[in-house]
């Protein structure tokens, strides 16, 4: 297996001048892909992305020996080349920037009807509440809740560092994401 990275303007380039299909693999939430997707893009959300269900998504596609990941703005897409592995006879290929930056070179997608918050949103939310709250139940019940805003100060430390982010996973598996 072999993994590269293409810029948006470089993939919206080949999107307009090739003849076939590309296999484009979003791995998003099914929120977020209601809400806007490229055409004729395979859908499997990272938290159901193994060896097989790839395997099973890319039967019958054309273009099955280079994949193009595609999420929100690129860091499920690195997770998802961590998550793989090694897949036999098939080129990964990372879409800098997600689908934000192909939007921005002029990328075509269609937009649902889908009312679905973005997960990159869902995690600004719920660290904030953590945030707030650890502040007010320090400052009105007990200092030791203040902890709480530390903690999660650290987590968003670590994610900026380390381009993964302990939330954003926990949040793709809930209810409302599937």
């Amino acid at each position: 297996m072999s993994v590269r990275h293409m810029s948006a303007a470089d993939f919206v380039g080949l999107t307009h001048s090739a003849s076939e299909p590309a296999a484009i693999l979003d791995i998003r939430t099914p929120g977020e892909v209601t809400r806007e997707h490229i055409p004729d893009c395979i859908f499997l959300p990272l938290q159901k992305l193994t060896r097989d269900s790839l395997n099973t998504a890319l039967e019958g596609h054309q273009q099955k020996n280079t994949v193009y990941l595609l999420c929100q703005s690129g860091m499920r897409a690195e997770a998802a080349v961590r998550q793989l592995g090694s897949v036999e006879g098939v080129e990964l290929v990372i879409l800098q920037g997600g689908l934000n930056a192909i939007k921005q070179c002029g990328g075509k997608t269609v937009r649902g009807e889908g009312k679905a918050i973005s997960l990159e949103r869902q995690v600004r939310i719920a660290a904030g509440l953590m945030v707030l709250t650890g502040v007010i139940l320090g400052l009105n019940l007990h200092i030791g809740f203040l902890a709480l805003s530390g903690f999660v100060g650290a987590g968003l430390i670590f994610a900026g560092i380390t381009d993964r982010c302990g939330l954003a996973f926990l949040l793709a598996r809930m209810p409302w994401n599937h």
